[in-house]
């Protein structure tokens, strides 16, 4: 799954650090989600999306490719 967490922290100017302190997480969790190495629990990407105030469907995409 393909995500646009590291264009949207980028924009508020926060770290990984700075986020993950919001959401109650590691810097390494984000890390990995925004490489794409880890993909987020449906209560953590609802936290993301409360947190920047918009729908996960925008934060997180299906790859067209997996067929989902």
């Amino acid at each position: 799954m393909r995500n646009r967490l590291k264009v949207l922290r980028a924009e508020r100017d926060w770290t990984q650090e700075d986020l993950a302190k919001q959401i109650g997480v590691s810097r390494q969790a984000i890390n990995a989600i925004e490489t794409g190495k880890y993909d987020p629990s449906l209560p953590l990407a609802f936290k993301v999306g409360r947190l920047f105030r918009i729908p996960v469907e925008q934060i997180f995409l299906l790859d067209e490719d997996s067929g989902v």
